[in-house]
């Protein structure tokens, strides 16, 4: 069983609202009673409200709860915007609502199956983080309509910080990560940003204008 699938299970145990040992669930659920210790961590961690200790029990205190929803991918972007957006506002109640939301989104949604090559782009990273980096998204779209050069600061996966102009071409949502497909100045070819580890964007007072080999129309992402 997946863990995402477990952590469902269990939550679809304590929703009677009764107490509930650890070794029970751990029987019910065919896992070690260590691994419920974990789970409970976890759930409690992401905001779900459980109560108890090791030894004793666990039950859920209160609970506002929904049905199981299958999103499409077009329900889930629309969710990721809503959130971000949310987590923009002044109100800092709601801004900590909408962190704790992504939060509970991460612990039930299930991981896809995909090419090696392929997980960075998907649910390996939490989907708090990919709304994390769309603070950034209204100057990218506004540099995209207007062919506007950007400076970004970008982390990379290693954690150094690079400093980068572009041409800012197209973004596209992969399921809890957006990217950014751009012509960089830098490396004088094109390349693929991902817009949660973008930590600064500068607009340009430069504008650029479509040029043989630098459109979207010619990138190939297998060169």
């Amino acid at each position: 069983m997946r863990r995402t699938d477990r952590l469902f299970d269990i939550i679809q145990i304590l929703r009677d609202g009764k107490l509930h040992r650890a070794q029970d669930i751990a029987d019910r659920l065919e896992v070690s009673v260590r691994t419920i210790y974990r789970d409970m961590d976890t759930l409690a961690a992401s905001g779900v409200p459980v109560e108890g200790e090791r030894g004793v029990g666990y039950m859920v205190r209160e609970q506002i709860t929904l049905p199981p929803l299958n999103l499409t991918p077009a329900e889930l972007e629309a969710l990721n915007l809503g959130m971000a957006i949310v987590a923009e506002a002044a109100d800092p109640d709601l801004k900590s609502a909408a962190e704790s939301l992504a939060e509970k989104i991460d612990a039930v949604l299930p991981t896809q199956v995909v090419a090696e090559a392929d997980t960075w782009k998907f649910a390996v990273y939490p989907f708090a983080d990919a709304a994390r980096g769309l603070a950034h998204m209204a100057p990218i779209r506004a540099a995209i309509k207007s062919r506007q050069k950007l400076q970004l600061g970008y982390r990379r996966i290693d954690g150094t910080l690079t400093e980068r102009t572009i041409r800012p071409l197209h973004m596209e949502y992969w399921g809890r990560v957006w990217t950014l497909t751009s012509w960089c100045e830098l490396r004088d070819a094109f390349r693929v940003f991902r817009i949660d580890l973008i930590e600064n964007v500068h607009p340009l007072p430069e504008l650029f204008t479509d040029e043989p080999g630098k459109r979207l129309s010619d990138y190939d992402p297998h060169t």
